[in-house]
């Protein structure tokens, strides 16, 4: 577990912890205007947009493991985060890791070259591939969120789960 740890702790001090009842907005872009809001993430549970009502729960963080709306039932885990790595449903299977993060990038599957970069994220910021350009943005995080909950919040804006 002192692993996983080490492997996100160059995400960003604001990103390592959550606070479990502070509200962390996920905008747009750069953007920090209210209408903007793609969700909201409180107490470990991904809300769509501005909500923290429970009919709007996309994703539920426990522990290591990301299941679909309010649902504990082993059955509907998406995700499973364990040393940095991203791997499909409760698998920890080599051959089930959707995506690596380090050094706060985000890379397609095991790979760690610069080729295979998806994303990187400083400052609040997650930026596409391996750019640093404003215009590049896609989404900026207000607030603090847990290794897990960064995660979710990838899957839930990249995917556009987001209705």
């Amino acid at each position: 577990m002192l692993r996983f740890f080490h492997s996100f702790s160059i995400l960003c001090l604001f990103l390592i912890f959550s606070n479990a009842n502070a509200q962390t907005k996920v905008y747009q872009g750069s953007s920090t205007f209210s209408g903007d809001i793609l969700c909201t993430v409180s107490g470990g549970k991904l809300y769509q947009g501005t909500s923290t009502f429970s009919g709007d729960i996309i994703s539920t963080v426990k522990g290591n493991q990301i299941y679909r709306g309010t649902s504990s039932f082993s059955g509907d885990v998406l995700y499973t985060v364990s040393d940095g790595k991203v791997y499909q449903g409760t698998s920890t299977f080599s051959g089930d890791i959707l995506f690596t993060v380090r050094d706060n990038k985000i890379y397609q599957g095991t790979s760690t070259f610069s080729g295979d970069i998806l994303a990187n994220f400083r400052e609040g910021k997650v930026y596409k591939g391996n750019s640093g350009f404003s215009g590049d943005v896609l989404y900026s995080i207000q607030g603090t969120v847990s290794p897990e909950e960064f995660v979710a919040v990838w899957v839930v804006v990249t995917k556009n789960i987001i209705e």
